[in-house]
């Protein structure tokens, strides 16, 4: 398989490689809120109401009462994380209190003082009753003593870049991550939502963090929040800086980024993108790459606008809180539609199909294919991405390929991604049994 595409893989396989990266593991409402005309009436903008300059950041200062309320509650069933967090049906989640029950089961089991005066990442995936969630555990991160809260954009974050705005931002500041996702599961209000904890260095949470956190579910009483903390405008990128009512000092600052900012950042400094951008602009060289409607979508098209690929080759990369109606798991079932326009399942109308495409999932399956046609072999890749951005499909023009044999490509040719040969080269692999066909 690897001897068959030498050729064009040694070209090809940083991209490969930049489109398995996003491993690692959209906007909604459960509870309506009055943020909106309170921060109306009551925030003003610092330097100007048209907005900062360039390259500055707005600060949106707000006046509120920073008195925790302590609501009585009681445990709910099966609030169990598993290796990928806690998920249950949306309407498990809507359930008054259990969204509350279960961040302050996790705060509890945090060492004594993490939260205190620390940044705390909170987003997710953009699936149905994220942004209502978002609200609420900022609310009751303020109430922990947590100062500052980093929020992507619209409350969105795929896994990968939740993990690498812990790790990398400000230089790893933050003191976690709380993610809401359920990966490629379906979203909407009949549908699943998720939740789960990424640590200080941007991976998950141990077993015995996770066993606490289910153990202190089972015997909450009550759950600390500041209730009269307003609604945050997730749409607006900058500072939300709220200050005390009676001290007149800030309280608690809620930080809207780019989500997309120090991801792309990342990958440029892993992947060389100037020869990327040159693979790309070859003549042989076409791609189409599908985010079903997944968080997957704005990675995209930052990255892939970045290496000069036309908007029209980017599918369905607008986050929808029920993925377009779709299940978000990139296989060919699922991705019918994709699989075709790839040539798997028949000629696809408008000719031959393209070379190189990508799609993602949001989480992260990966699979990878060539071209064989008259004997040539060629790189034609379609990777199809997961709800948050962490499991992608990749198949070539007429060829569907397992991990495996896509990690053996990415492993004969690492010599080509430079944050790997400032390593001193690959130490050592590890491919996903489940998904390895064996």
């Amino acid at each position: 398989f690897v001897t068959g595409m030498k050729r064009c893989c040694c070209r090809a396989a940083p991209l490969l490689a930049l489109l398995g990266i996003a491993r690692g593991r959209p906007v909604g409402s459960m509870r309506g809120g009055g943020g909106t005309s309170f921060l109306s009436n009551m925030c003003r903008l610092r330097g100007g109401q048209h907005g900062a300059a360039a390259g500055e950041t707005q600060i949106f200062e707000t006046v509120v009462s920073s008195e925790v309320t302590r609501v009585a509650t009681s445990p709910f069933e099966g609030q169990k994380p598993g290796t990928s967090g806690l998920r249950k049906k949306t309407s498990v989640f809507l359930q008054p209190g259990y969204l509350e029950n279960f961040i302050q089961s996790l705060f509890d089991s945090l060492p004594d003082g993490e939260l205190r005066g620390a940044t705390l990442v909170v987003s997710g995936d953009g699936r149905y009753g994220n942004a209502a969630a978002v609200q609420i555990i900022c609310k009751m991160a303020a109430a922990h003593g947590v100062a500052r809260v980093w929020v992507g954009r619209d409350g969105l974050l795929s896994t990968p870049a939740a993990s690498c705005v812990i790790r990398e931002r400000e230089g790893g500041v933050a003191c976690g991550g709380v993610i809401l996702s359920a990966s490629h599961n379906p979203g909407g209000p009949d549908a699943d939502f998720g939740i789960k904890y990424n640590v200080r260095n941007g991976g998950p949470a141990l077993e015995s963090l996770t066993e606490e956190v289910y153990e202190r579910s089972t015997q909450i009483r009550e759950y600390a929040i500041v209730a009269g903390l307003p609604d945050v405008d997730l749409s607006l990128e900058g500072r939300h800086v709220f200050v005390d009512e009676k001290g007149g000092a800030p309280h608690f600052e809620v930080e809207v980024i780019d989500p997309t900012e120090d991801y792309v950042a990342l990958m440029a400094s892993l992947f060389d993108f100037d020869a990327l951008r040159s693979l790309l602009r070859r003549p042989d060289m076409s791609l189409v790459f599908d985010g079903m409607h997944g968080v997957a979508g704005p990675y995209a098209r930052a990255i892939f606008g970045a290496l000069g690929v036309a908007d029209e080759a980017l599918l369905n990369c607008i986050p929808s809180e029920d993925f377009g109606g779709g299940h978000p798991d990139p296989n060919l079932t699922y991705a019918a539609a994709l699989a075709k326009l790839m040539g798997l399942t028949g000629q696809p109308a408008g000719g031959e199909p393209p070379v190189l495409g990508a799609a993602a999932d949001g989480d992260d399956r990966l699979q990878r294919g060539r071209d064989r046609v008259r004997g040539r072999a060629s790189w034609s890749l379609f990777s199809d991405a997961v709800g948050d951005a962490d499991r992608n499909m990749i198949v070539g023009r007429r060829f569907f390929v397992t991990p495996s044999d896509s990690l053996a490509v990415i492993a004969a040719h690492a010599h080509a991604l430079p944050w790997l040969a400032r390593q001193g080269g690959l130490r050592a692999l590890a491919r996903s049994m489940p998904t390895s066909g064996g």
